[in-house]
């Protein structure tokens, strides 16, 4: 990033630095080591004869991109921090120069990093390829945020440290709040044994990473019509209009057991790891339900009327996630499932208006074909295979003043993502009526016309 920007300004960025593109590399393979910090230190001789004011610009220039760059979950904590009054400080091995146009962007009160010598000549003020002080990493590191801290009051006991890095361990150790987040392997492994909150930045609460990956981006590549659905034809439409990244929300009708498999599809093509909510019926069932936590999925308990699942997709919203609701919230029942006029509850308009993400409308159909309300299983056949197509729309324009008029806009959208049929009033036969009651069921089909919209997800 540094680099980039000084060579746009005619600076070489770093290349006369010895093997430093191999150490770069190595970096990005296995993160921070003693070893890749040899090039670091060496970084203020290739600065020799330097412009400072071209440094300057360049930095200024990389402080915007970086800014854009800033996970959701650092901004809500420094949010936080902010709210309660404390001082943000970064403290950071990278040069001072590098660092506080970034700092000074995003609202931080100081800065403790490497510093660079400068010095008046004649074609103006340049580095002079030497520090100042410390080569501020590990150890020295501490150290440095110790003499800040004695310097301006700050009682480090009553401090919090965030950090990746497991060489910035004797900085969290020396504050009453360490937090380990995003952590390489070793501070992972130091946290565990000393107690320490581990947290992720890049993901919410509760999803588990494996080898740096989550669980859905291992089962991606498995994840294809041919493994997951191959007693159906699955025609997907529109994927382009989910986005590639950040905050997002994905609403879908809720027409059969099968709606999840289409969905899992759709999403796997889209290339996005996605958060759900879920009954908690599902949740409670020991494996599954803590691999469906695991994969950051949400416990809906409607019958307690909590607000904590809201409150849970809205941080994972908040964090760059994709979020996936049926605003229906069950599947439609008797007379209710051939009611053209989609209802759902509000949920995903409350969520759109606390984050202000984007609203994806998809239209599913032909699910019920696979797998009925009425049956235990899908049917299977490898030659009768029902057509299920899955259109992806358009972002859906809210106003965010009503959440029953916005939700009423949501559901008219994904209303409008279906055949021309899905619009048409029909009076069901008794055998369509029987295919959407579950097996067992006692209650009453016709009361599920006059559901509304609720307050819950």
């Amino acid at each position: 990033m540094f680099r980039k920007h000084l060579a746009e300004h005619g600076i070489g960025g770093g290349h006369d630095i010895p093997l430093v593109d191999v150490f770069t590399k190595f970096y990005e393979q296995f993160g921070e080591t003693w070893l890749m910090m040899q090039p670091a230190r060496l970084s203020s001789r290739a600065a020799n004869g330097w412009s400072t004011a071209t440094v300057a610009a360049a930095m200024d220039a990389a402080a915007e991109e970086l800014a854009t760059m800033l996970l959701p979950g650092a901004a809500k904590a420094m949010e936080e921090q902010r709210a309660a009054g404390r001082r943000l400080v970064i403290a950071t091995t990278s040069p001072l120069v590098f660092v506080k146009p970034f700092a000074d962007l995003v609202g931080f009160d100081d800065v403790i990093a490497t510093k660079w010598e400068r010095e008046d000549r004649p074609e103006g003020e340049v580095f002079t390829g030497r520090m100042v002080g410390p080569f501020v990493w590990g150890r020295t590191k501490a150290d440095a945020v110790a003499e800040w801290a004695q310097e301006h009051g700050v009682d480090l006991p009553a401090s919090w440290a965030y950090s990746d890095s497991y060489f910035d361990a004797p900085l969290l150790a020396m504050v009453g709040h360490p937090v380990a987040v995003n952590p390489d392997a070793q501070l992972r492994i130091t946290a565990t044994i000393r107690g320490w909150p581990v947290t992720h930045f890049d993901r919410a609460e509760g999803v588990s990473k494996i080898g740096g990956r989550e669980l859905q981006e291992w089962g991606r590549p498995f994840v294809r019509p041919q493994i997951l659905a191959p007693n159906a034809r699955i025609e997907i439409e529109g994927i382009e209009n989910i986005p590639a990244s950040g905050p997002a929300i994905v609403v879908f009708n809720h027409r059969s057991y099968f709606d999840p498999t289409v969905m899992a599809l759709v999403i796997a093509k889209a290339g996005r790891n996605v958060r759900g909510l879920g009954k908690k019926e599902v949740f409670d069932v020991p494996l599954i339900g803590r691999l469906m936590k695991a994969s950051g999925g949400i416990r809906v308990d409607r019958g307690t009327g909590s607000d904590e699942p809201l409150e849970a997709a809205i941080a994972a919203v908040d964090a760059g996630e994709l979020l996936m609701i049926a605003p229906e919230g069950t599947i439609p029942r008797g007379p209710a499932f051939f009611d053209p006029v989609l209802k759902g509850r509000w949920g995903a308009a409350r969520i759109a208006a606390a984050t202000g993400a984007p609203v994806i409308p998809v239209g599913l159909w032909g699910t019920e074909k696979v797998w009925p309300r009425s049956s235990r299983l899908p049917k299977f056949s490898l030659i009768d295979r029902p057509l299920v197509t899955a259109v992806v729309g358009e972002p859906v324009k809210l106003a965010h003043r009503s959440p029953d008029a916005d939700m009423k806009k949501i559901m008219k959208k994904i209303s409008a993502l279906l055949p021309p049929e899905a619009r048409e009033q029909r009076i069901p036969t008794a055998e369509d009526l029987a295919l959407t009651y579950p097996p067992g069921y006692r209650g009453d089909p016709e009361a599920e016309l006059e559901r509304r919209p609720g307050t819950d997800t």
